[in-house]
């Protein structure tokens, strides 16, 4: 599976197209399935050498889905449902990377996606009323439409050390790992990083390694995966019921069918809480997000839940001293990503695990033969970075994006993202943004959030065909309220007191803002839904003989939209 009849000989001309889609990994393949399907002459371009998405770069030791199979996959297709069974309650990275190739060749997507291909350029041309897109590659596509699918999490940070181009040793990243087998027997390995793929590496490398070195910044509240093989039984049961528990999935606040509540921590007594604590724990950590309701608005809620977790570390790691540091402190408990695990904290009881606190000794420079801190060199053989993403904005940024009169993205979004409902930015014509900055992105179901961008994108396209309209894209007024609305919620969150990805504060001179929608996937969608009942509100149509544009009303103030305080 992979590189197909898309892979076509290299064209000197320009390609025209009616729509052009940037990215391979769900909500791209979903974009191609559905553009095409409406008759557009549609392609693809990946930057990879196989669809996937996150998926197919992120091969690491662990790698694991922190969301349930049942709803990680397509709602779109009853056959696609019914067809696929997923194995495990969390699916690992080889059968999601299986699942995808698996419907790719089912809707067969790949005669038109162009492997090894990014984009280098993307230029609005205003006479023409199209978009010029020149890749590394050497192709020049023209398209009327151009669908930005590059995801959240695609820009990995690197190891960004002095010294990290000397070690001698094998370097490997976390989100660009290689395909071949990469074994550690018997070697030292220096793992950098503990969020999410920090954790999921560490007890796969810990049980392999000669010796493995944690170094740890900031220690990460996590979860222990309970993960499990699913029974027959159940999965006939999710597949008979699938199209109710996907309704119902769409009007949560994840997106999932995890379970949720309206309960206040405060509501219950302290014995009550303990043990709904304790049963959550048991079950699986990811419990824990809906258990309360106001996790992320109470402080004091909040404080809570972090101390019982905190408790539970102290229970698992068998050195006190190393417990506490592995404690989370100075920021409230699910405003950095949740992350769940199989034996992460267990692994600290090895003998030949060592977790290195990078807060009393920091990191000083990489050398030839291993990592030196401010107190000791450290030999290593292998050194393994998990040092995370430019997040949400990052994959854009990272392409010469111009829009109208020849304005920069980079320009535009220098002080954070802006775009309205996180699909248009004014400004940059017929370009659709799916599942990046200012939706719910980070904190919803990806693949039910791209296919209701797409879903969204389509019928706008399909709405300017049926009216004649050329150009479609945020009014001025719409994008500025919709990114206050965002602002205006976060505000009453307790997520942009972490320092994360979330905020941009993990990428040295990116502006510190928190860019994501926090009112939930359901009250997103509804939003984008009455936006197209009230006739396209906030979004300028224009054709050639001239504009037809609709304003947006007040945005809806951030307690109408906060009812779940659900990570």
């Amino acid at each position: 599976m992979g590189r197909r009849d898309g892979q076509r000989s290299r064209q000197a001309d320009p390609q025209r197209l009616d729509a052009l889609v940037i990215g391979a990994g769900f909500g791209g393949m979903y974009a191609l399935h559905r553009l095409r399907g409406m008759g557009l002459g549609t392609k693809l371009i990946e930057a990879g050498d196989g669809v996937g998405g996150t998926w197919y770069w992120n091969r690491y030791p662990g790698a694991r889905c922190d969301v349930m199979s049942i709803d990680y996959s397509y709602s779109f297709s009853p056959d696609i449902q019914q067809e696929w069974t997923w194995s495990e309650r969390f699916a690992a990275q080889p059968e999601i990377l299986r699942y995808a190739n698996w419907v790719a060749d089912k809707l067969d997507l790949f005669r038109d996606i162009r492997f090894d291909t990014r984009a280098r350029a993307i230029t609005w041309d205003d006479a023409r009323r199209l978009w010029r897109v020149e890749t590394d590659a050497g192709e020049t596509f023209e398209a009327r439409f151009c669908i930005m699918a590059t995801g959240p999490l695609s820009v990995p940070k690197g190891i960004d050390i002095p010294g990290a181009d000397t070690f001698q040793g094998e370097t490997y990243l976390a989100a660009r790992w290689p395909q071949h087998p990469v074994g550690f027997a018997g070697k030292r390995v220096g793992l950098i990083g503990t969020g999410s793929s920090g954790i999921q590496i560490t007890p796969v490398v810990a049980e392999q390694a000669g010796h493995l070195h944690v170094f740890q910044r900031t220690p990460s509240f996590s979860l222990p995966m309970r993960n499990r093989t699913l029974a027959p039984e159940y999965v006939a049961q999710v597949k008979e019921h699938y199209e109710g528990l996907r309704a119902i999935a769409r009007t949560t606040y994840s997106g999932g069918v995890r379970p949720a509540t309206t309960r206040p921590l405060f509501s219950v007594t302290v014995e009550e809480r303990t043990a709904l604590l304790e049963q959550a724990w048991a079950e699986s950590g990811h419990n824990l997000l809906g258990l309360f309701s106001d996790l992320l608005l109470n402080q004091r809620a909040n404080d809570v839940v972090a101390d019982f977790v905190r408790s539970k570390i102290d229970e698992v790691v068998d050195d006190p001293a190393i417990a506490d540091k592995l404690k989370p402190r100075g920021y409230p408990i699910f405003a950095r990503r949740p992350c769940l695990d199989t034996g992460y904290y267990e692994s600290f009881n090895r003998g030949n695990v060592t977790l290195e606190d990078c807060l009393d000794d920091p990191i000083e420079a990489i050398t030839p033969t291993g990592i030196r801190t401010r107190t000791r060199d450290i030999p290593l053989d292998v050194i393994i970075g998990a040092t995370g993403f430019d997040a949400l904005t990052g994959a854009m940024m990272a392409i010469d994006i111009r829009g109208r009169n020849g304005r920069s993205l980079r320009e535009k979004w220098a002080d954070g993202a802006r775009s309205y409902l996180g699909l248009m930015v004014e400004g940059f014509p017929n370009m659709f943004t799916i599942a990046g900055a200012n939706g719910p992105s980070a904190l919803a179901n990806f693949i039910i959030l791209n296919e209701q961008n797409v879903d969204w994108l389509c019928a706008c396209i399909r709405h300017m065909d049926d009216e004649g309209f050329d150009t479609v894209e945020a009014t001025r007024d719409a994008e500025n309220g919709w990114v206050a609305h965002i602002a205006e919620l976060a505000s009453t969150s307790l997520m942009p007191k972490a320092n994360t990805w979330y905020t941009g504060t993990n990428i040295a001179g990116k502006p510190r803002t928190f860019p994501i929608y926090t009112g939930g996937l359901g009250r997103y969608l509804d939003t984008c839904r009455q936006v197209v009942m009230r006739g396209y509100e906030g979004v300028a149509f224009e054709t050639r003989g001239g504009a037809e544009e609709h304003q947006a009303a007040p945005p809806l103030a951030a307690t109408d939209h906060v009812v779940e305080g659900q990570p």
